[in-house]
């Protein structure tokens, strides 16, 4: 036994066919023996998070089955959890990489990608405020971080706590490609506004599709109230890190 219990359910994204996705089963499960989580600055409330399913992922899963898949143009997927979106753009054969900072998000990754029978597609680790961390841990990273840029930056539900540094606006704008997207789905968390100054600041442009008791992207989801956030860049980027 694994020390977490999981489920499989058929999840109906609005465009594509079902996919077959394995995930826990509620916000109770927890499993951190090594303390890798903890090293990583996940907490035990936040730990489950990352596999379930939730409403914003399933819109932006949704969203990126409309996007016709463009030869040579790479997909980032930030944050990405479950990775719903990442899943349907890899089916789809768009050049799509996951990235996410939970310890077990590849390996869910790997799962739903057999149990859907598709072939292999790229991970990341992607930490936008990366905690201190062992030597060990900072040497085993430093072989699988996100890295180069990337055509589209997506992502869901990413503005959960605040971001006084925009380390989230600066990580995506360090991994942009000079003419990048940036899409993220957020269901109206309080600081969507400091994300949305940190972007002007970086040099993007941009604009918001608000969803109103939207109908629901996945079958048996509940209806959607939030925002998409997309972004384009107007000038180049300039710099590594957030500002101190």
């Amino acid at each position: 036994m694994p020390g977490y219990q999981t489920k499989l359910e058929q999840v109906a994204i609005s465009g594509v066919d079902d996919l077959c996705i394995r995930s826990l089963v509620d916000r109770q499960q927890f499993c951190d023996p090594l303390g890798a989580a903890e090293r990583l600055g996940i907490s035990s409330a936040s730990w489950p998070l990352f596999g379930l399913i939730w409403p914003s992922g399933s819109h932006l899963a949704a969203r990126l089955a409309l996007r016709p898949v463009r030869s040579e143009e790479r997909i980032l997927e930030i944050g990405c959890g479950l990775a719903l979106a990442s899943l349907v753009g890899h089916r789809r054969g768009a050049d799509v990489t996951a990235s996410d900072c939970h310890p077990l998000a590849e390996a869910f990754l790997l799962e739903n990608l057999r149990l859907n029978r598709l072939r292999p597609m790229k991970y990341r680790h992607g930490h936008w405020s990366p905690p201190v961390v062992s030597a060990i841990d900072e040497q085993a990273l430093a072989q699988c971080v996100v890295t180069g840029r990337y055509d589209l930056i997506l992502g869901s539900d990413l503005l959960y706590e605040r971001d006084e540094r925009g380390s989230l606006a600066h990580f995506i704008a360090s991994h942009a490609a000079p003419s990048a997207e940036i899409w993220i789905v957020d269901p109206d968390r309080g600081n969507r506004a400091g994300f949305h100054r940190h972007m002007l600041s970086l040099g993007f442009a941009g604009d918001e599709q608000r969803y109103v008791s939207a109908r629901a992207a996945s079958a048996g989801a509940t209806s959607f109230r939030g925002r998409m956030l997309t972004y384009r860049r107007t000038r180049a980027f300039v710099g590594s890190g957030p500002r101190r």
